[in-house]
């Protein structure tokens, strides 16, 4: 070995995958020696295994497993690099991908459809999972040697190889059923010429075609998987989640899939953690404790089933089992977690993703017929035999010093053993696929197109001793397989159409959990049957993992500032807007027919309004005017009764009487205004009101004028000015007085009177029902004419406040005629701003207000006189100064 490929071994144990593969290509690119890079990649590292299980054939096709493990690194947790331990453990799993691959080429070989005439032959080696061991294979699949790595006796420069695609000891292969992880199928999908189709390689890198044209996969690619996760959070309404990841490519590429996925979905992370092999102890204790003190109750990971385990012992000692854990497919069928009692409460209700489940007819079968007497060259079957049994076969020579030989009546057969389990296999299917892939592929390279064909193009017709990849390649992409189990797919570039289970952990009474199937993902469509899950809770009801609860109907969401979105606070509807579902971000306005119910939840009619004798304000009002009614009737009696006394006589007792006549229909025609508007009521209300308060201003008038004419009458040669002011003037002045305004009501209400209408105003749930003004300016008519004639009477009555009369008249009239007019004008504004039925209050307090006004002002005094002090009754006192 030259001196600049010295370190490339220290490189190979510490670069990341990406760079290992670009540097091989770039030695590889120079046109190094084959065995110089065979070299390379063994040196510092142990030699490979040389156990390998081969198969002649006419054409062969190779296999990368990972067979062996390294105990010492499981047993220390990877504490210290695992690269220079001995491979020694023999793992059961692996074992049966291999057999399963071995399983469906002698399948094959018995179709006499599928290569007819064409023997399906393999060669088996171990990569024991590094990376170094799985390219010096694979390199010796393509060049076809079986030679072992060996630098210790001349450098690989010096010696004579043949290179790739010449036969040495071996025949070549054209395509490879490997690599059993992502970092293994690019180093080889980078550096090899032939195809590789991969069982477990899942790295979404890998389905770029124009990075690794000549690779294939049957199994999905883990962007698939984590887009199922996020659908599951979603689904479940788990809005806040925690994450732990491992710190590589697997981990960071799933969170970044599953934030894309959650954007803008509602869901949150929590915390998001990552965990190294190398520091797992350490990594295990600080993430068990964030897992505990956190409130999220769902946890994502994305782990090594090795890592999870060190997290769950970690967990199951502080006694963490309220949390939902969600598993990749990295361990969600993990029977080394599964079996282990010490995490059973702490992983109880695993929710995962795993490869898809089927079954080989046959397989097991086949599994359990397989004994070493009957294939003696089959190493890793005698190392199952001496692992399992404790024995040695009984070939003598190979047999170990430390192990007893077997007496030939071991067997697989009626033994439950998990190498035989075959009730759902998954890994194994990946390789059954893919070697029925592979056939399918020879087939249709391999098939010479009939004479009578169209096509008769013999070139198309290749050998099986001379098969090129490029070839094969475009053979493959075509290619549309279909099991004998009736199973087909196709590959779409490097993939296949995602499957896979859902899968729950459930307590057995034997103690250990159990791996329950729960549904299926066929692409974007996942069937789960949600009644089979046994959540962590320990019931069928799901957990509910979030930051804040959702807000109820007739509430919407409000984030909370510098909070992530999935915390929120819950602000109830605005009047007149409701949110009839859970989790509103907007309230929704009613249309303008209706408003929204007291709970905010639905828009519904808005109630009918209007001022009621049943409500405390119409109570009131009523009784108000019912009392003035009363009083007025009371103030009538009274000055019927004592109708000859001075008091009652003066300023024309007759005007008196009509005047408190028209006090107690103003009084009565207040409650027109009250109870539900009719087309009748509307009109009624206001030609009731403005002739009533006429009848009474009119009334005021002419004892106004009256009051002025006596004196005035008084002075010399004004005899005859009370002419034209006598009894009949007086009647007939009040008369023409009240008739403008009836005039002016008549015309008003025959061209454009008021009408019961639906007011939605401001007032929210409810419509005020009112009598609208179909015609303003009538209304402003009658108004008016009342002002005209209350400012007239008032001018007169102060004019007139100062006669020389002990008990002058004028001055009362001028005080309740004030205020009469300061209510009115106050009315105006009022009446204005007041919303739905408060018009109408406002209309009735002001009438009861000057009545009431005008009734104590007037009337009052001269009751008080009459009733309390009738020494002063007199005319002597009356007409005294």
């Amino acid at each position: 070995m030259s001196a600049s490929m010295c370190w490339l071994p220290w490189l190979l144990t510490r670069w990341p995958s990406s760079a290992l593969s670009l540097l091989l290509l770039s030695v590889v690119g120079k046109q190094t020696d084959l065995k110089v890079v065979q070299a390379i990649v063994c040196s510092q590292w142990g030699a490979p295994r040389n156990e390998s299980l081969t198969q002649d054939g006419d054409v062969i096709i190779g296999g990368l497993f990972n067979l062996h493990y390294i105990p010492s690194a499981l047993d220390h947790g990877f504490t210290k690099p695992p690269h220079y331990e001995p491979c020694t453990g023999l793992d059961l799993e692996p074992l049966k991908y291999m057999y399963a691959m071995a399983f469906v080429v002698e399948e094959i070989n018995r179709n006499s459809t599928l290569l007819p005439g064409v023997k399906l032959g393999y060669r088996i080696f171990d990569c024991c999972g590094r990376y170094p061991w799985g390219l010096k294979t694979a390199l010796d699949l393509v060049g076809g040697s079986k030679q072992n790595c060996n630098l210790s006796t001349s450098t690989p420069q010096s010696e004579n190889y043949e290179q790739p695609g010449q036969t040495t000891n071996g025949q070549s292969v054209s395509l490879v059923i490997g690599g059993s992880s992502s970092t293994l199928a690019i180093i080889l999908s980078r550096i090899l010429g032939p195809l590789s189709i991969s069982y477990l390689a899942s790295c979404p890198c890998l389905s770029d075609r124009h990075q690794f044209p000549n690779f294939f996969r049957t199994i999905p690619s883990d962007i698939y998987q984590v887009r199922v996760i996020a659908q599951l959070a979603i689904r479940f309404h788990w809005t806040w989640i925690g994450a732990v990841l491992e710190n590589t490519d697997y981990g960071q590429l799933a969170l970044q899939v599953f934030h894309e996925e959650i954007t803008g979905k509602g869901v949150c992370l929590e915390f998001i953690e990552t965990v190294r092999s190398e520091t797992i102890v350490s990594d295990a204790r600080r993430v068990a404790l964030i897992i505990q003190a956190s409130f999220a109750r769902v946890i994502l990971i994305f782990c090594w089933f090795i890592d999870v385990k060190q997290l769950f012992l970690e967990l199951a000692t502080r006694n963490v089992t309220d949390r939902q854990f969600v598993a990749s497919e990295a361990w969600s069928t993990s029977d080394d977690l599964l079996q282990d009692p010490a995490i059973s409460k702490v992983a109880d209700g695993v929710l995962g993703v795993a490869i898809r489940s089927s079954t080989i007819p046959g397989f097991e079968y086949y599994l359990r017929k397989l004994h070493p007497l009957q294939r003696p060259d089959d190493e890793f079957l005698r190392e199952l035999w001496e692992t399992e049994f404790g024995c040695s076969p009984e070939d003598r020579s190979l047999q170990k010093a430390s192990l007893p030989p077997c007496k030939g009546t071991e067997s697989l057969e009626g033994v439950q053993h998990p190498f035989t389990d075959t009730s759902q296999l998954r890994v194994s299917y990946n390789v059954y696929l893919a070697v029925y892939a592979a056939a399918h592929a020879l087939h249709s390279l391999l098939s010479c197109p009939s004479i009578n064909s169209p096509r008769n193009n013999i070139s198309s017709c290749s050998s099986p001793k001379h098969i090129k990849p490029i070839e094969l390649l475009q053979h493959l992409n075509n290619v549309t397989v279909t099991t004998p189990q009736g199973d087909m797919f196709y590959f779409h570039g490097a993939d296949i159409p995602a499957t896979y289970d859902l899968v729950n952990w459930q307590n057995t009474p034997e103690g250990p959990l159990k791996l329950v199937l729960i549904g299926r993902v066929d692409g974007t469509d996942i069937h789960l049957n949600e009644s089979a899950i046994q959540w962590s809770t320990g019931s069928n009801q799901v957990p509910v993992s979030v930051c804040s609860e959702s807000c109820p109907p007739g509430t919407r969401m409000a984030n909370r500032k510098g909070e992530p979105v999935c915390c929120f606070d819950c602000i109830p509807c605005a009047e007149g807007e409701i949110s009839n579902k859970t989790g509103s971000l907007h309230c929704e306005r009613c249309p303008s027919e209706f408003w929204s119910n007291v709970e905010r939840t639905a828009c519904i009619p808005p109630q009918l309004d209007f001022l009621s004798f049943n409500e405390a304000l119409g109570i009131t009002l009523t009784t108000a005017a019912v009392s003035g009614a009363m009083v007025t009737t009371a103030v009538f009696v009274v000055f019927l009764y004592y109708r000859h006394s001075p008091v009652v006589r003066a300023n024309n007792s007759e005007l008196s009487f009509l005047l408190l006549l028209s006090l107690k229909l103003c009084f009565l025609c207040s409650l027109v205004f009250i109870g539900r508007p009719s087309v009748w009521s509307c009109r009624l209300q206001q030609a009731a009101f403005g002739i009533s308060f006429v009848l009474c201003v009119s009334c005021l008038l002419v004892k106004t004028i009256v009051v002025l004419a006596v004196f005035r009458s008084a002075r010399p040669g004004a005899e005859a000015l009370m002419k034209w002011f006598g009894p009949l003037q007086q009647r007939g002045s009040v008369c023409f007085f009240t008739c403008i305004q009836v005039i002016i009501c008549a015309t008003w209400l025959f061209l454009s009177p008021p009408v019961p209408k639906h007011d939605l105003g401001f007032q929210g749930s409810k419509v005020t029902l009112k009598c609208a003004m179909a015609s303003v300016v009538g209304f402003s008519l009658v108004l008016g004419y009342i002002g005209l004639l209350a400012c007239t009477c008032l001018l007169l009555a102060f004019l007139a406040r100062k006669l020389p009369d002990k008990f002058n008249e004028a001055k009362l009239i001028t005080f309740s005629m004030l205020i009469f007019c300061v209510v009115w004008v106050t009315f105006v504004p009022a009446y204005i701003s007041s919303p739905g039925k408060y018009v109408v209050a406002v209309e009735i307090f002001a009438i009861l207000a000057s009545s009431y006004g005008l009734l104590l002002c007037i009337f009052a005094p001269k009751c008080f006189i009459i009733l309390l002090r009738p020494k002063k009754n007199t005319k002597k006192h009356l007409m005294s100064r």
